[in-house]
């Protein structure tokens, strides 16, 4: 195997590997929004009773986003916006939306398992001393779910970085696309392949590892 054009691109895989990053932590940011609002859509209520239309709503763009393949939709989302809007999304904007819309179905579950593990009991006393449901939500309910939900989040960033590499269809330049490009250049067919297989291996297995500990340290400090 011949690495020898890694002191010549090296630069270019660092620039793909801060546009991975950059497209993974915005991506992942407003997933977990759109999720969490997802999730208060689906179990909006008035009184005691659901807000029905809000929560079919939200439960059908949770099924149409499970069941259309990201990158299909990364490319509906780049090619499609001059028609549906008037304008061009840049391919990291499609990039970003296609990727948020995907994840935060998931993170929506994610938000709902979260809540769910919490006592009811932690609900009823909130409310028993007073408390609205919004007020108990918020301020009994959601900082214990918190504990839950972050490890878990943290999962779905791993898989975030990992489904980034489909960005490269639409020509952003994070480090699949750097690296065919590489490719191309060198006469290379797998050798730079495997350099952008390294990156992400270093940052997924990384930001398992963090995870692992984040959630371990949450368990001991329950045990307390």
């Amino acid at each position: 195997m011949n690495f020898s054009f890694w002191s010549g691109y090296k630069a270019s895989y660092f620039s793909s590997l801060w546009m991975t990053l950059k497209l993974s932590l915005v991506s992942i940011l407003f997933a977990t929004l759109l999720g969490v609002l997802l999730y208060f859509l689906k179990t909006s209520r008035l009184g005691y009773k659901k807000i029905r239309p809000l929560s079919l709503l939200a439960s059908a763009f949770i099924e149409v986003m499970r069941c259309v393949p990201m990158l299909l939709l990364m490319i509906i989302v780049y090619s499609g916006s001059k028609i549906a809007l008037g304008f061009n999304f840049t391919s990291f904007q499609a990039a970003v939306i296609a990727i948020v819309m995907n994840a935060s179905v998931y993170i929506c579950e994610v938000v709902r398992a979260g809540i769910e593990a919490v006592d009811r009991g932690q609900m009823e006393a909130a409310r028993s001393l007073g408390m609205s449901r919004r007020k108990a939500m918020w301020l009994v309910v959601m900082p214990q779910a918190v504990k839950n939900i972050l490890p878990a989040i943290g999962n779905e960033f791993v898989g975030v970085i990992k489904n980034s590499s489909m960005a490269s269809v639409i020509g952003v330049a994070e480090l699949l696309f750097t690296s065919k490009n590489i490719s191309g250049a060198t006469f290379l067919p797998l050798e730079p392949l495997l350099v952008a297989a390294a990156f992400y291996f270093v940052l997924t297995f990384t930001l398992g590892r963090l995870m692992l500990w984040v959630e371990r340290r949450y368990k001991v400090s329950d045990n307390r």
